[in-house]
């Protein structure tokens, strides 16, 4: 009989069923304040700039895996949480084990809402965020060929192509301080230079600029020191559509899978291995070019090209050190941790989530949540200063990045056993 209660479907059931409906509130809340923070401000960009509704709609669409990858396990322990406590709160704890039931009851269930909902985070993260930032990127670029303007900010630099674009102040259609660095068809370096441009709507023709008090230096690209310069008190400049559209979007590692992240990690080291072993034989070859020079001593012919010497040796020993240290596979790999331990906290957050629940009195639902949020805060704090740590403190990704998931694995473990102790 102790069995058959302990295996209680219908028990199971009720706490599960309880967990979810939680769980979908708990989201929504965190789907409104991430919405809020990243997506209807981008809504509110380019709507500002006449952008039809249509097309910031879809925007938005692509961009939801993001938001939905990050709300989905702080709903889960805010969820676990609120349950949790409202069951002790009202005693229905209390009768199950009266029951003959223990508190692994409870936490079963628990337990798999916090596989699935890591199971579908990981999902989310790494198959439709991926994707919604490939259609997101199609739609920015058919944007910018109707609406070349997006991409002409104040204080910015913008590519297309072959050509930089950076802009001072800007007041409507008025740029200040504009500097144009672009290359020619024939080969030639350009650098425009104007006081002040103004932006002119030529529909899908392309970016029109006119420009007032221009300067123009032009060089040929193997004959630099052969240059001719130009003024001008007004001047046309334009982009084409076909430069928009070439225009480099950079893919972070956030947006990529995890396959493609260790694909990118797998042949980064392949790189860093090859440029690091060329490096290694340049500076044995300066070390023994040095050593020669002082053992023949001031007879020697490079004896004056001593410091010389050495000051390129000590060049090649920080080139080195730098190829090591490789940011972009630092980047890389903090990233990979990265998408595993979010998804993953999910689950962590689970042993937490119960162990606190079960010591709810009073209004237990709603100290679940106010615990819940606190703990979400602390947990996405330690999750960002991690991050800083292992980018610039060298500090290793293993460590910063799992560090909030070991913090409440164990804590709630601790809390677990002290509780079933009592």
């Amino acid at each position: 009989m102790e069995s058959k209660r302990f295996l209680s479907f219908t028990v199971y059931r009720y706490v599960l069923a309880e967990m979810f409906f939680t769980f979908l509130i708990c989201f929504c809340f965190f789907f409104f304040v991430f919405f809020v923070n990243q997506i209807l401000l981008l809504a509110r960009e380019v709507l500002e700039r006449h952008v039809p509704f249509g097309q910031v709609a879809l925007l938005i669409l692509f961009s939801l895996p993001t938001v939905i990858a990050m709300s989905a396990p702080f709903a889960s322990l805010v969820a676990t949480l609120m349950t949790i406590g409202r069951l002790t709160s009202d005693n229905e704890i209390l009768v199950m084990l009266t029951s003959g039931f223990s508190y692994k009851i409870v936490f079963f269930p628990a337990l798999t809402m916090g596989i699935i909902i890591s199971i579908l985070s990981f999902f989310t993260n790494d198959v439709l965020l991926p994707a919604g930032m490939i259609q997101y990127n199609k739609l920015w670029r058919r944007i910018l060929v109707s609406v070349p303007a997006l991409e002409l900010q104040a204080n910015s630099v913008k590519r297309f192509r072959d050509t930089f674009v950076i802009t001072g102040g800007v007041s409507g259609n008025v740029i200040n301080d504009l500097l144009i660095l672009d290359k020619t068809e024939e080969g030639e370096r350009r650098m425009i230079m104007a006081s002040s441009a103004e932006l002119r709507d030529s529909g899908k023709e392309g970016l029109n600029l006119n420009l007032d008090n221009a300067f123009v230096l032009s060089s040929k690209e193997m004959t630099r020191e052969n240059y001719d310069y130009a003024t001008a008190d007004q001047l046309q400049y334009w982009v084409s559509n076909e430069d928009i559209m070439q225009m480099d979007f950079n893919i972070t590692p956030r947006e990529m899978s995890s396959r493609d992240v260790l694909s990118t990690i797998s042949a980064r080291r392949l790189e860093i291995a090859e440029n690091e072993n060329n490096r290694k034989i340049r500076l044995a070859n300066q070390a023994f070019a040095l050593e020669n020079i002082l053992r023949e001593g001031p007879g020697s012919q490079d004896w004056n090209r001593r410091a010389s010497y050495a000051s390129t040796l000590q060049r090649e020993i920080n080139s080195l050190i730098s190829i090591r240290d490789d940011r972009n596979l630092l980047i890389h790999v903090v990233e990979i941790h990265r998408k595993f331990s979010v998804p993953i906290g999910a689950f962590c957050f689970v042993f937490l989530a119960v162990s606190l629940g079960l010591m709810a009195k009073g209004n237990g639902q709603t100290v679940g949540f106010i615990y819940g949020v606190i703990i979400a805060v602390l947990y996405w704090c330690l999750l960002y200063i991690g991050q800083l740590l292992a980018l610039r403190s060298q500090s290793p990704p293993l460590i910063s990045m799992w560090f909030p998931n070991i913090m409440s694995l164990l804590t709630g473990m601790v809390l677990m056993i002290l509780r079933a102790k009592k």
